[in-house]
C-alpha cells in the first residue's frame, strides 16, 4: 500500500486540484488522468481502482466531509488515508473535519467510518459534478447529471429541488415550478424551503409578464 502510495501521488504526480479554471474539469475522470489534478472523490476512484487491480484491501469510505479510504489489514488495525494527498488520517483529524462540517456538538460514530457501496461513491460523485456544472452555469450538462442522480431515488426532494432550479436557469418555467413545488411540499420544514417559496413567485411573475 506505502508502495502505491508513494508511485501514485510522488511519482505520478496526483493531487489536490490547485489552479484548475473550472471545479468540474477536477471530478471529469479523463480531465483527472490528463491533468493529475483532482477532487477526494475523483483521485479516490481512481485510485481505488488501481488498488483493486492489485488486490489490496482498501474500500471507500463517504465520510460527512469527503471520500476518504480505509485498509483493513490482518492485525485488525485500520488505516485512514486521505484521497488528495495520500496522508495518513487519525481520528483527531476527522473529528475536526466533522466539527467544521456539521457544528461543534458533532462528535465521531463508529459508522462514519462504514465501507460504503460503490453505487454510493458513483452517486456521490455525480452530485459533486451536479453541483459544479450548476456553478459553472453549464446548465444542459448540469440537467443530465441531476437526472442521472434521480436514477438512484427518483423521489428524493432534494435532487428534485435542484433540477427544479437548474430547470429554472434554463428558462423551462413550467417544469421548474412542478419541481421546486414538490420540495416545499415534501419539506416544509426545511429552512430552505421559504427560498425556494420567494424562487417560485418569482418565475411565476416572469411567466405573466411574459404573457
Amino acid at each position: 500500500m506505502e508502495a502505491l502510495i508513494e508511485l501514485f501521488f510522488k511519482t505520478w504526480g496526483f493531487g489536490g486540484a490547485s489552479g484548475v479554471y473550472r471545479l468540474s474539469d477536477a471530478i471529469w475522470l479523463d480531465k483527472v488522468l490528463e491533468a493529475r489534478q483532482g477532487t477526494p472523490v475523483s483521485l479516490g476512484t481512481i485510485f481505488l481502482h488501481i488498488a483493486h487491480q492489485l488486490d489490496l484491501p482498501l474500500m471507500p469510505v463517504i465520510f460527512p466531509t469527503q471520500l476518504i479510504m480505509r485498509a483493513d489489514w490482518l492485525d485488525e488495525e485500520m488505516w485512514l488515508v486521505n484521497p488528495l494527498n495520500g496522508e495518513t488520517l487519525n481520528e483527531h483529524q476527522l473529528q475536526v473535519w466533522l466539527k467544521g462540517n456539521l457544528g461543534l456538538g458533532a462528535e465521531l460514530e463508529d459508522d462514519d467510518l462504514d465501507e460504503s457501496e460503490n453505487i454510493l461513491v458513483v452517486r456521490k460523485m455525480l452530485d459533486t459534478l451536479k453541483a459544479a456544472l450548476m456553478d459553472e452555469k453549464q446548465m444542459e450538462i448540469a440537467l443530465r447529471a441531476s437526472e442521472a442522480v434521480l436514477s438512484f431515488d427518483p423521489d428524493d426532494p432534494y435532487e428534485i429541488r435542484d433540477r427544479g432550479l437548474i430547470y429554472a436557469q434554463l428558462e423551462c418555467n413550467h417544469i421548474a415550478i412542478s419541481d421546486l413545488n414538490y420540495f416545499v411540499e415534501q419539506c416544509p420544514e426545511d429552512p430552505v424551503s421559504e427560498v425556494i417559496k420567494i424562487q417560485i413567485h418569482s418565475i411565476e411573475l416572469k411567466q405573466v409578464t411574459l404573457h
